[in-house]
């Protein structure tokens, strides 16, 4: 696929309406090179249409084998961030396609979810429902709320977005925990410079017991707040269960900005309910976009954000710059760079 010329034309498809700024950012940032299209396509669209591209941002769309199937110009099938769990891998292995995601630490993607993670925690333990209420009700000094300070941390998940958010909590004075299915040794970034330095697999200084996976009922029987980091899998569905949420300390409070799916909803509803549950903050959820009428929000201590962690100027930016590169490189026949190639 080579030559700049209006000849060829590379197509790129974003599936769906959601999360806009996107395909605006990297039609911004392609605004200089008429022969790469961006197109957003609603989703009950994207099967008659995909035969016409060469790159796909899934964004919340599920690729099946019956999609993929149908995508004979198709080169690339990426996310606009690190999510993959909509795209049937296999099926694009074997039609020739390749799939990559956009190394969050690479966007400023695990920054945004890392601040994204501290807003809800802070939100529920100042208790930001009943704050409006009484700004309604003219009512001031109540309610009384909580500090991060001298709080216990559970960070279930300790990548990218587990060490940033672990850099953002020290300050405020908090013991973290933190598990990993293999602590093994990771090469610093060269473009991106850490505050702390790598040892043995972690950033030094910043958690204060690790642990695996077997462990992640202890540390929540330990910890005030826990926070789902966990990338989610076939392994990794469901881990929030009756069970877990049981090891947790009464009025412990439990916040996700992973994916939806690590929390079992009915769980989750019951412990709130009988007060087990202290409160919860998710960026994701179950189903999206989700019910406004669901009877989890009818809580006062659940606080919801629709799908945002990610979603900041600096980290859309940098990824509609990847993806606009990655089109450039790919209409002129060069090595795609910049991606995480996962087939």
């Amino acid at each position: 696929m080579a030559g700049d010329n209006d000849k060829h034309i590379t197509r790129i498809l974003f599936c769906g309406p959601h999360f806009p700024a996107s395909q605006k950012y990297t039609r911004e940032y392609l605004r200089n090179f008429p022969f790469i299209q961006v197109d957003d396509v609603p989703l009950d669209d994207v099967p008659d249409v995909i035969a016409n591209y060469h790159i796909c941002i899934v964004k919340n769309m599920k690729l099946d084998s019956n999609i993929i199937s149908r995508a004979n110009q198709m080169k690339l099938i990426m996310q606009y961030g690190v999510g993959l769990e909509g795209v049937d891998i296999d099926a694009a292995t074997k039609c020739g396609i390749s799939v990559a995601r956009i190394p969050g630490g690479k966007t400023g993607n695990a920054t945004s979810c890392a601040e994204m993670a501290i807003y809800l925690m802070l939100g529920l333990l100042r208790k930001q429902n009943e704050m409006q209420i009484a700004i309604k009700q003219k009512k001031l000094g109540e309610p009384v709320g909580e500090t991060l300070l001298g709080k216990t941390v559970f960070i279930m998940g300790f990548g990218n977005i587990g060490i940033e958010l672990a850099k953002r909590l020290r300050p405020f004075g908090v013991k973290i925990l933190a598990t990993k299915r293999i602590w093994a040794s990771q090469p610093q970034d060269n473009n991106e410079s850490l505050a702390f330095p790598i040892q043995n697999g972690i950033v030094e200084d910043l958690v204060d017991e690790k642990g695996s996976h077997e462990d992640i009922y202890e540390f929540a029987s330990n910890a005030d707040i826990v926070v789902c980091c966990l990338s989610i899998n076939s392994e990794t569905a469901g881990t929030v269960d009756k069970r877990f949420i049981s090891s947790m300390k009464k009025g412990a409070l439990l916040v996700n900005i992973s994916r939806g799916g690590l929390l079992d909803y009915e769980a989750v509803a019951c412990h709130l309910k009988s007060g087990h549950l202290g409160g919860l903050g998710i960026d994701v959820a179950w189903t999206e976009p989700f019910d406004p009428d669901d009877p989890i929000l009818k809580f006062p201590n659940v606080i919801i954000t629709p799908h945002v962690a990610g979603i900041t100027e600096f980290s859309f930016r940098s990824a509609s710059k990847v993806v606009g590169d990655v089109a450039l490189q790919l209409h002129r026949g060069t090595p795609l760079r910049g991606i995480e190639f996962v087939n």
